[in-house]
């Protein structure tokens, strides 16, 4: 899974980096031609040929100025979640006679409260997990990565300099759960929680990613939406909770859906940690209705508690909706199991 669609070599990962998921450029060595912000936001970038600065050519990305001593350009980037880093997307789309040759990423764990001057020190120790990489112009560069730690900051470098469209760290998010208290409610589906949706029936409007994002939904398009079903049948998503837990309160909000929310819901659940669960396994397990069928309204929040039947703990939760439709996003709240 990804926040960012358009790479299917990293399906099911996250990009830990997302402007979205709070990801953050802090430093630079050099930004003249464009700064380094552009590089996690959204898209891979667009080109706008009579669009100029006072500086150059205006572009969608993050852009050195021709080096002319030796050494080499870098960034700092706060990852948004920290967690496991399995996959780098280096887009140098729309770069194509100023693209870097070469890039590396390397990696820290240090507290993510840190500051910039703590990150720049000679003391702070950084770990290579992409050693120094040829990149091709106007292309997605995609590197896996086997180091198996969990990071809070990475620093991009590029050989000699030159310009990088987008900057994708996929991965899978690893919370610190020492901070979540004992009895504590948190909402256990949430992509900073290393919720994850794995399945869904259908997702033609909208991505099934957006359910378990970070605030409500900014318009119609940040939420899971399906196409209007001509058969009998009714849509689904199955989330992966970050950890199995006892569930307390379910909230299905339908923020923005105004004519094509579903006109009803119901939620399983089945406890099966450490199990696949996904659109080819789910029929295999045992769910338990938490939730019957239930009206819902459109461009609401709605929040279900005594409704509920639970009974055990549950690692991964299924939310139907009849017949289709969208909902904006899908909270799990519950204890830790």
């Amino acid at each position: 899974m990804n926040s960012d669609p358009g790479t299917p070599i990293f399906s099911g990962l996250i990009d830990l980096a997302s402007e979205r998921l709070g990801g953050k450029a802090l430093v630079a060595n050099d930004e003249f031609f464009a700064p380094k912000e552009n590089l996690l936001r959204p898209g891979r970038g667009i080109f706008i040929p009579d669009k100029f600065t006072d500086r150059g050519k205006w572009m969608d990305g993050w852009e050195t100025r021709r080096r002319r001593t030796p050494g080499h350009d870098w960034t700092i980037i706060k990852l948004g979640l920290a967690g496991i880093i399995k996959g780098i997307d280096i887009d140098t789309n729309h770069f194509l006679g100023n693209n870097p040759s070469y890039a590396s990423i390397e990696a820290c764990a240090l507290p993510e409260s840190n500051s910039v001057q703590k990150l720049m020190s000679a003391n702070t120790k950084w770990t290579e997990i992409l050693t120094k990489s040829p990149l091709k112009p106007g292309s997605q560069n995609l590197f896996p990565v086997s180091n198996g730690e969990r990071w809070t900051y990475i620093r991009f470098n590029i050989y000699p300099d030159g310009g990088v469209a987008r900057l994708r760290i996929y991965g899978e998010v690893m919370p610190d759960w020492v901070k979540v208290k004992k009895n504590q409610v948190v909402d256990l589906a949430a992509i900073e929680h290393g919720g994850v949706v794995v399945a869904a029936s259908d997702m033609f409007f909208g991505s099934k990613e957006n359910l378990i994002m970070p605030g409500r939904a900014q318009n119609m398009g940040d939420g899971w939406e399906t196409k209007r079903r001509r058969d009998s049948g009714y849509d689904w998503a199955i989330v992966k909770l970050g950890k199995p837990g006892f569930i307390k309160r379910v909230e299905v909000d339908t923020n923005h859906f105004k004519g094509n929310y579903p006109d009803m819901c119901s939620v399983e659940t089945c406890g099966v940690e450490g199990k696949v669960v996904d659109s080819l396994t789910w029929t295999g397990f045992d769910w338990a209705e938490i939730l019957p069928k239930t009206k819902l309204k459109p461009h609401f929040r709605h929040f279900f508690q005594r409704e509920l039947k639970v009974d055990g703990t549950a690692s991964h939760v299924k939310l139907n909706i009849y017949p289709d439709g969208g909902v904006s996003r899908f909270r799990v709240f519950g204890i830790l199991g």
